[in-house]
This record gives structure tokens, C-alpha cells and sequence, in this order.
């Protein structure tokens, strides 16, 4: 425990230093580490597969998705969707074919595992890093929303290849089916979990023990779907969705304590995280020694592994987005050169229109494809992270026999080798490919403005209902140039800290400010959310308006307080 505790404050003081002199934390925590693990006499740092999965991954995929929009989610459904489950299997499926050509004591099904492993890119490290550098917001979307659905592809793969290598007792035999039901139960799962959630925040009223309980959430979640056999990152992923989206309705202090709290959470467990990865390196090659002559064999199949991992997501990245760039152009090539076909435009015309419904739901969905220059982004941001060490750790030491697990040392190392290897060439590569490829997209940032002003507008017409009726029927005992002064002041939301009356006077004057102005903030919410879900305003211009009443608020309820 003591050395726990240690590799943690440790890491925490390194991404600290590399905070402030602008370098990525990941990166300089597992140099570091890895430089660490070869100290004469240090003792090996090992934590059990279940405290990676169920302590360290579940509340990373919740606060992700607490911050993610769930109409973002959907809108860019078909991309995320292709990058975190097609392009999953397909990497654990080239990974296996590769692997067990090239060590022949890998039977199809070890390569496979292998390949499950080692297929789940972490974006934690690239969404930071286009945090930073300003990525376009579809584009963070994309990274965002595969990264919560890959790992769900993947340990589903990983526990079908485990029951089958091991020949243990699979709650389903038929492996599609098994998938199927994972992928259909844990949503399901989540779903419960979360609106159990809401429903009990509506009658806590306490934003401390909300935000308590908030903790419990991703680890309920996780742990009750894995005890029904289904996928407990889909349902904590889902559980974060409908939270996050019903946290409009919490309490002002819930909202901004989860933000900052969940925020620090993040910096914790992402920290320790690397700095584990990089500490696990001389006792990976001292295990490996023991279960094998020569290490040559496994060092040439890892980085050839490695190779195969870096090449095979562009691969897939151009399959996937480039075609359409290719087919438009050929479109327009042809377009010009060919006379539209008068039968064909006849019957387009004659066609029976879609029903409304399905129409609207092919709306929210976002088609646009993807610029090169976004694709090679994509394409780039491979980095391997916690799932794929937690997968590696948690390979079982022996069979239902009794017998040792075959070459689990091996896919151990190989996995290794992966995960360090496009953390230290992905990592450092891709804020200059960011910086050189100029992704600055001027429409996504004028319909940005464009929805930001929206909900501005929205809560002024808000704020000018509410001023309107408190000027119409004011409160007993104010004169005509107190409610005046009152409307104006409230009217100023900018400068209401400032405005406000002095707190040290308890007045009815003070007491009908204060009043109004948590009325106006009252309806402002209300009316941000009404106009969100009636699909008028973006979920996300709604939430950064939502962020700043929420510290508007905490200021008039901090000078109010400082009355008693």
C-alpha cells in the first residue's frame, strides 16, 4: 500500500511539472517509469486485473460520458460506431493472423486473445491533447464516443477467447449470441442504473451527498452488469449518458461540485494509471526469461505486432472515410461530363416520400464525411492504454485443468510492447501532425457562435418574462424607483456581483433582488432545457450557458451567505 501510494503522489508531481512546461503528462509518467522499474531491489508494483477493471476503468468511462452530449453521441453514431467496434474486430482479427504466423506455439485462439488485447485504442491521451490544440468539435466527438464503445468490443472478444482457451463455462456457448446479448443487456443495465440515479437525486436535495452517491454510480453499474454476465462499460457508459443529461435538473451546486470533482478524479487515475504501465517493464522481461530461452523471438513478433497495430487503423481509417472523398470526386468528374437522365429525374420525383418520423431520425444523424486532413488525425490516434494492460493482467494463470495458461507470459510482453510503443511514437508525433495540418474548420466554428448566441437569446427572453411580471406586480412595501432599480440591476447578469446590494443590509430591497434574480435564473434553465429538447439549440451550446448561471448563481448565493 505504502507503495501505492507512492507511485501515485509521484506521478501526480510529474504531470504536474509537465503541466507547466507544456509537455503531455502521459508520455514523460511512463518514460519516467520505465527508467524507474530498472532500480536494483524495487519492489514489483502489481495490482490484480478485477481492482483495474472495476476500480480504475469504470469511473474514467463514466466522467467521459457525464461530459458528453448524448444527441453528439448519436449524431456522430455511424463514425464511432465504425472506429469502436468494426474497426476493433477487425484489429484483433489481423493481430491474430499476424501473431500466429509468426510464433508457432500460438495457436489461432492465443493470437486471437492477443489481438483483443491489444485492439482497444485509449483517447483519454489524444482528446487531451486536441483539447489543447483545438481540434475541430465533430472530431473530438468521434475519438470521444469510440473510446467508450471500443472497450466494450473488445473485452467482449477477450472473455469469448479466455472461455474458449481455458474451456470454461461461458453463460452462452454460441459466441455471436454471447455478444449479442452483451451488447443488448448492459444499455439495458445502465439505463435502469441511471434513471434509479436521478429519481433518488431528486429526493436527496443535498449536493454533497448527490454528488456522494454519484460516486457509486459507475462502479454499481459495472459490477451488477457483470454479474448478469453483460458488458459493464456499456452500462456505465449509458449510466454516464442519462446522468449527465438529467443533471440539468440537479441543483446549481451539484452540477459545478461533479464538474470540478470528476475533473480531478480523471487527473488521479490517469496519472497512476501510466506510471504503472511504465513500472511494469523489467518484471514483464523477468517473467518472460523464465518461460523462455530466448527473447529474441517474442522481441521481433512485438514490434512487428506493433508495426501492424500502427498500420492497420489507417488502413481501416481510409476504408471507412476515404471512399466517400474518392466517390464524390469521381461524382463530380462525371457529373460534368454526363447529362442527367431525364427517366431517372422523373422517377425521383414520383418516389413516395418518407414518413416524418424517419426522417427526423436520419436528420440528427451527421453524414458529412470527414476531411483528409481529419481522416489522417483519426488515423493517428492509436495510443493503447489502461483496458489493454487490465486485458493482459487479466489472463488467468492456469486452465479449468489445472495446467499452466499457455504462453501467457508472452502475450504479456507482447502487449506491453504494444501499449508503450504507440504511447512513446503516437504520443509525441501527434500535436505536431495536429499543428502542421491547420483543422481549423470555419463553418463548425461560425455554427458554434451561431448556437451560442441562440441560447443567449434564449435567456434573455427568459430573463425579460420574469423582470416583466416582477415589475407588474412587484412586492409589497417597494417604491416605483426601488423595483426600477431592482430591474435594471437583475437585468445586468453580467456584472451581478458587483450590482448587488449590500449584503451586510437585510432588507426588502435585498431580499426582492435576490429573489428575482433566482426566479430568473430559475426560468433561464427551464427554458434552455424546453428549447434543447425541442431540438431548437445545440446540447452543448445548453450546457456552457448553463455553466455560467450556475457560477452566476454560486456568486449571489456566496454574497448572501456572507450575511450570517
Amino acid at each position: 500500500m505504502e507503495l501505492l501510494i507512492l507511485v501515485l503522489v509521484g506521478a501526480i508531481i510529474v504531470t504536474a511539472v509537465a503541466d507547466r512546461r507544456g509537455m503531455q503528462p502521459a508520455l514523460i509518467i511512463v518514460v519516467i517509469a520505465l527508467g524507474v522499474s530498472f532500480i536494483p531491489g524495487l519492489p514489483q508494483v502489481e495490482l490484480d486485473s478485477e481492482v483495474l477493471l472495476t476500480v480504475v476503468l469504470p469511473p474514467l468511462l463514466y466522467s467521459a460520458a457525464l461530459g458528453f452530449s448524448f444527441p453528439n453521441f448519436l449524431r456522430n453514431i455511424k463514425p464511432i460506431l465504425g472506429l469502436g467496434v468494426a474497426m476493433v474486430v477487425i484489429t484483433a482479427f489481423a493481430v491474430g493472423l499476424i501473431a500466429s504466423l509468426l510464433i508457432p506455439e500460438f495457436t489461432f485462439l492465443l493470437a486471437l486473445l492477443l489481438g483483443a488485447i491489444v485492439a482497444p485504442p485509449d483517447a483519454v491521451t489524444a482528446v487531451a491533447i486536441g483539447r489543447k490544440l483545438g481540434l475541430p468539435k465533430r472530431l473530438m466527438a468521434i475519438l470521444t464516443g469510440e473510446s467508450l464503445v471500443n472497450d466494450a468490443a473488445a473485452l467482449s472478444l477477450f472473455a469469448i477467447a479466455i472461455s474458449q482457451i481455458a474451456n470454461t463455462h461461458a453463460f452462452i456457448e454460441n459466441p455471436l449470441l454471447l455478444f449479442g446479448y452483451n451488447a443488448v443487456l448492459g444499455p439495458i443495465v445502465g439505463l435502469v442504473l441511471g434513471l434509479l440515479t436521478l429519481w433518488i437525486r431528486g429526493h436527496l436535495r443535498n449536493p454533497a451527498l448527490e454528488t456522494v452517491q454519484g460516486f457509486v454510480v459507475p462502479f454499481a453499474a459495472f459490477l451488477a452488469a457483470e454479474h448478469l454476465h453483460a458488458s459493464g462499460v456499456l452500462a456505465v457508459v449509458i449510466a454516464g449518458f442519462v446522468v449527465g443529461s438529467g443533471s440539468v435538473h440537479a441543483g446549481y451546486q451539484t452540477r459545478l461540485q461533479e464538474r470540478y470533482v470528476w475533473n480531478s478524479v480523471d487527473v488521479l487515475l490517469e496519472a497512476f494509471v501510466f506510471a504503472y504501465i511504465g513500472l511494469q517493464l523489467r518484471f514483464i522481461i523477468e517473467d518472460l526469461r523464465e518461460a523462455r530461452e530466448s527473447l529474441v523471438q517474442i522481441g521481433i513478433a512485438s514490434i512487428l505486432v506493433l508495426a501492424v497495430v500502427l498500420a492497420i487503423r489507417p488502413v481501416c481509417v481510409f476504408a471507412m472515410f476515404g471512399r466517400g472523398v474518392v466517390g464524390r470526386r469521381i461524382e463530380n468528374t462525371m457529373s460534368l461530363q454526363i447529362q442527367a437522365n431525364p427517366r431517372r429525374a422523373a422517377a425521383a420525383q414520383s418516389r413516395t416520400p418518407r414518413p416524418k418520423r424517419l426522417a427526423g431520425l436520419r436528420e440528427r444523424i451527421d453524414n458529412r464525411p470527414l476531411t483528409w486532413q481529419e481522416s489522417v488525425v483519426v488515423a493517428w490516434t492509436g495510443m493503447r492504454g489502461v483496458v489493454t494492460l487490465a486485458a493482459a493482467s487479466g489472463i488467468p494463470p492456469t486452465l479449468s485443468t489445472g495446467e499452466p495458461f499457455p504462453e501467457r507470459s508472452a502475450i504479456q510482453a507482447i502487449a506491453f510492447v504494444v501499449a508503450v510503443g504507440t504511447i512513446l511514437i503516437q504520443g509525441p508525433t501527434l500535436p505536431w501532425l495536429i499543428s502542421r495540418l491547420h483543422l481549423r474548420n470555419e463553418d463548425e466554428e461560425r455554427y458554434d457562435v451561431e448556437q451560442t448566441e441562440r441560447a443567449e437569446r434564449i435567456v434573455q427572453i427568459a430573463a425579460q418574462i420574469v423582470i416583466a411580471d416582477f415589475v407588474a406586480k412587484p412586492p409589497p412595501g417597494l417604491d416605483d424607483a426601488t423595483v426600477a432599480h431592482i430591474k435594471d440591476t437583475v437585468a445586468r447578469q453580467s456584472r451581478d456581483a458587483d450590482e448587488m446590494p449590500d449584503p451586510d443590509a437585510h432588507t426588502a430591497r435585498a431580499d426582492a433582488f435576490a429573489a428575482l434574480y433566482r426566479d430568473v435564473l430559475s426560468a433561464q434553465r427551464e427554458s434552455l432545457v424546453e428549447n434543447r429538447d425541442a431540438g431548437a439549440v445545440e446540447d452543448e451550446a445548453v450546457r456552457a450557458m448553463l455553466e455560467r448561471l450556475d457560477l452566476q448563481e454560486a456568486g449571489l448565493s456566496a454574497r448572501l451567505e456572507s450575511r450570517f
